[in-house]
């Protein structure tokens, strides 16, 4: 009898113990399944993100090659940048760069990604540097270029495959420095964007030493293509070596470039006979971008009436 009852409450303990183990199962499905679930999309998030910087990385290494065709393999057809250039311009333009200084080479540091679905955001920080020569006064003089920017491209997927699509440069500034200049700090200062026609003031410093007479000039250009020359008025410095320009923006709502040019000459000297000669010790050109934000013309604004039932 007692042997009875003790395999009947085993019995008992052990369908209660099974019903209990299967009770928690389809729980324990659902969590697998769930981490499972987690663990596909990270890996599709890794592989999507890896495939960007692929894009930005071969973009990089077809522009150090100068290989226009494979670089313009990366673009969509109806590629287009901020500045309204179709994919003909940009490549156009990239090949004049190319032309203008051979040896000029490209760093991008990327500096975050997003995306959802078939589109992406990319920040990255590019810069550039080149040489240049020239010919002045018989003599051949070497200038340096160094360009820095911020921009954000726009990528599309088509297929498997993922595309630039547009492009938008943030902030950038460019100089090209020949002779004494390239060892003196030169500044031009000037809004990164700013309304359509909206009066906004280019600074221009210098650290030049009081030895030299430093002469400037500040000048606007709209970024079109092809190029339009600008007027240049050049005046000597002040004597706390700063140059302001105020300027007009465009209310064509196209971006603009503020350049900056700046000659250096040593202090005249005097010939026996009574003639002056001055020596040029060095000029630099420096360039930056301002966007500008077109003016929004259907915004409409609510006639609000007084207490007295008057607009």
């Amino acid at each position: 009898m007692y042997n009875k009852t003790m395999k009947k409450i085993s019995v008992l303990l052990l369908l209660a113990l099974l019903s209990g183990h299967f009770a928690q199962l389809p729980c324990q499905a659902g969590f697998l399944a769930e981490q499972k679930n987690k663990i596909e999309q990270k890996k599709i998030f890794k592989s999507t993100q890896q495939d960007i910087e692929t894009i930005i990385k071969t973009q990089n290494k077809f522009a150090n090659e100068h290989n226009i065709k494979g670089l313009m393999s990366l673009y969509c057809d109806d590629f287009v940048t901020s500045d309204g250039f179709g994919k003909d311009i940009y490549e156009k333009l990239i090949e004049e760069t190319w032309e203008t200084y051979s040896d000029i080479t490209y760093k991008t540091e990327i500096k975050n990604i997003n995306f959802s679905d078939n589109y992406a955001t990319v920040l990255v920080f590019e810069t550039s540097v080149a040489t240049q020569k020239e010919e002045f006064e018989g003599n051949e003089i070497f200038g340096e270029l160094n360009a820095v920017s911020k921009c954000v491209y726009y990528l599309e997927k088509h297929g498997s495959k993922w595309f630039l699509s547009s492009e938008k440069i943030i902030e950038e500034i460019t100089t090209l420095k020949y002779g004494d200049t390239r060892f003196f700090n030169i500044q031009l200062n000037a809004p990164k964007q700013i309304g359509s026609n909206k009066y906004y003031t280019a600074t221009l410093k210098t650290d030049i030493p009081n030895g030299y007479i430093t002469i400037g000039s500040i000048g606007k250009e709209n970024i079109v293509y092809p190029q339009t020359k600008m007027d240049e008025a050049f005046r000597r410095l002040s004597d706390d070596n700063i140059l302001e320009r105020v300027f007009l923006s465009n209310n064509n709502s196209i971006n603009e470039y503020i350049v900056a040019s700046v000659a250096v000459t040593h202090p005249p000297e005097y010939t026996k006979d009574g003639q002056i000669k001055i020596y040029m010790g060095g000029l630099a050109f420096i360039m930056t971008r301002v966007n500008v934000i077109p003016e929004n013309k259907f915004v409409k604004f609510e006639q609000k009436e007084d207490k007295d039932g008057k607009i």
